[in-house]
């Protein structure tokens, strides 16, 4: 037994000789106990506690730094409004997003419109500008195939006509564009609609002033060709806002205040542009509001409604997330009090946030056909 125990004390005695060499620091267990071990983790387990910490604190180190980028892009937009005329203008009229990508503008059957033709119209020199026309769904048949002298002379047929005034961004190739075209189409409309000078295949330079001369001159245009029929102005969103043609405060409205030539019959109007995330940010009316307006750029509509005179239908839905459901309110009671309407009829359409309508998708309303009568 003596000889049993000297042996194992040698052992751990080697053993502890052993460690002490490679460095190893006896803990407070190994000084009374005969049996000395060493309690160390292997290496490759301390590694592996390692790295969920490593990647826990990459992941917000990657996060915390996007953050900051965004805040910083956030805080900058303000002062480059501010000091760069030319990007105002941009942020207006976001003429250089063209989607849906990849279309071709002179084909509008393409976008399923079958019964469209593409024309070209010169409102000045060195300025073209695209137009769709979509004859109604009744003639269907009959367009297939016909060049545009056939569809000018259609205007005249016994249809209504109504010329659509887009908003900002996109081409007249829209989805929600060629949706609402279909629409119309199919309630018996003539359906004509541009791009602005600057939109879509448009040759020039977009403007206020541009955008009502090109509607202007897409009216007469239509009213040179309609006969007696009915013409109707149908604007949505920026598209409402032109100076002195068709103007939409920041809510659903067109608006048309013609001081001289033929009037249109009636004036329906969906929303407008609005610089949402910044509304409240400091400084709101000096950073935005007021380079733009030194800009040229006014689109005054809670003005221009007051010089209406024809029929105005304001339509607007609850949880339009770009213009607020109170504008639309606001310019239908300057319009409803205005003397210039006291001949005329002036309508506020509301639809309900179930129906999930937002900015653009009026058209998928089932009582548009009873509402447009």
């Amino acid at each position: 037994m003596r000889k049993r125990n000297e042996s194992v004390t040698v052992e751990h005695e080697r053993a502890a000789a052993a460690a002490a060499a490679a460095g190893a620091v006896p803990g407070p267990l190994d000084k009374g106990c005969s049996l000395r071990h060493s309690l160390r983790l292997p290496a490759a387990a301390a590694e592996g506690m390692k790295r969920p910490l490593g990647r826990r604190y990459g992941l917000w180190f990657r996060l915390r730094k996007l953050i900051i980028w965004l805040l910083g892009v956030y805080i900058a937009i303000p002062f480059l409004v501010k000091l760069c005329p030319a990007i105002q203008a941009k942020l207006v009229f976001l003429n250089f997003v063209r989607v849906p990508y990849f279309i071709d503008l002179k084909r509008p059957q393409d976008q399923g419109l079958n019964h469209t033709c593409n024309y070209y119209l010169q409102p000045e020199e060195d300025v073209t500008i695209g137009v769709w026309h979509t004859v109604p769904a009744a003639l269907w048949k009959n367009a297939r195939g016909k060049d545009q002298l056939w569809f000018e002379e259609a205007l005249g047929s016994n249809h209504p006509v109504i010329l659509y005034l887009h908003g900002n961004a996109g081409t007249r190739g829209g989805d929600h564009r060629v949706e609402l075209y279909k629409v119309l189409s199919s309630l018996g409309y003539h359906v004509v609609t541009f791009d602005y000078r600057g939109w879509g295949d448009s040759i020039g330079s977009p403007s206020e002033r541009g955008m009502t001369y090109d509607a202007l001159h897409v009216f007469d245009w239509i009213k040179a060709r309609s006969g007696d029929n009915p013409v109707y102005i149908w604007g949505h969103s920026l598209g409402t806002g032109s100076e002195h043609a068709c103007g939409i405060s920041q809510c659903t409205a067109i608006r048309v205040s013609w001081d001289c030539g033929p009037q249109p019959s009636t004036l329906v109007t969906t929303a407008s542009l609005e610089f949402k995330i910044y509304r409240y940010f400091p400084g709101f009316d000096w950073f935005f509001l007021d380079p733009i307006t030194t800009s040229g750029i006014k689109f005054a509509n809670d003005e221009n409604v007051k010089y209406i005179s024809c029929s105005l239908l304001i339509l607007h839905a609850e949880d339009d997330p770009v213009v607020p459901f109170h504008l639309g309110k606001k310019l239908y009671n300057i319009a409803a009090t205005s003397r210039s309407f006291r001949d005329y009829k002036v309508q506020f359409v509301p639809f309900h946030t179930d129906l999930g309508y937002r900015h653009k998708y009026i058209y998928r309303s089932p009582e548009l056909p009873r509402i447009l009568r």
